[in-house]
């Protein structure tokens, strides 16, 4: 089984440290990510702003890179969304739609690969904190996860999950809605951080570095020491936590 790992924009550039979690929590499980060095960006930035032929040229990189992989596994809900928009982009182009609808069928957001295509919601984690969870927009409303982050986390030892007010509020993020309309984006991701900083968690966890990146610059902002992770930094520091005790 070929499983490739589709790391994302910000993930590769900015927070490398999820894809290290990630290669090294799968390898507990016999998987031996691939990293294919020629995927570049889904195209999202440029779907969003109407350059559909743009997004086509973005796409086609993509639809290369993995072609032999059985799956894909991208740490963002976000972008392996995006890839569900690539049937809609190609449906005029037989030979790409066929890729296109493969490679919409085998990715999978990190969380979604561990439970339903392994099996997995216990890894053996320590994590004795108090942590609030936020679900990002395009993982839950659109790709549909919802109960696998639950799951994972509440498999955890030490952890207190705390319900977030408003969860399903939006960052105010969006990728270019944050730079055309800074003033919305701004009260809306303050209003996020209010919300967090009621629940006196110590830790935000997420599935999605774009608005986790988004939330933490408003958090250190104002001087607020709740730490931000992506679900796949907490799960591998618990998982060695628990090895070291």
């Amino acid at each position: 089984m070929k499983v490739s790992l589709f790391i994302t924009c910000l993930s590769d550039a900015i927070y490398p440290q999820v894809g290290e979690a990630m290669v090294r929590l799968l390898a507990r499980y016999g998987i031996r990510l691939e990293f294919p060095r020629v995927q570049t960006c889904c195209g999202q930035p440029s779907y969003n702003s109407g350059y559909w032929e743009e997004t086509r040229t973005a796409a086609k990189t993509l639809l290369e890179a993995f072609d032999d992989s059985d799956f894909v596994v991208s740490p963002s809900g976000s972008c392996t969304y995006m890839i569900h928009h690539y049937p809609e982009l190609f449906k005029d182009e037989p030979y790409w739609l066929e890729k296109a609808q493969r490679l919409e069928e085998k990715t999978y957001e990190f969380t979604q690969f561990l439970v339903q295509v392994l099996g997995v919601t216990d890894m053996g984690a320590v994590f004795p904190h108090k942590v609030t969870y936020h679900p990002s927009c395009h993982g839950s409303r659109l790709l549909g996860v919802r109960d696998e982050p639950m799951q994972l986390l509440g498999s955890v030892q030490g952890l207190e999950l705390v319900p977030l007010p408003f969860a399903e509020d939006c960052c105010g993020f969006g990728g270019t809605f944050a730079v055309k309309m800074p003033d919305i984006s701004g009260a809306m991701v303050t209003e996020k951080a209010d919300h967090i900083l009621e629940t006196e968690a110590s830790v935000l966890v997420g599935l999605d570095m774009a608005c986790l990146m988004n939330i933490a610059g408003n958090l250190r902002y104002r001087s607020e020491p709740v730490r931000v992770m992506h679900l796949a930094e907490l799960l591998y520091e618990g998982v060695i936590q628990h090895e070291r005790t």
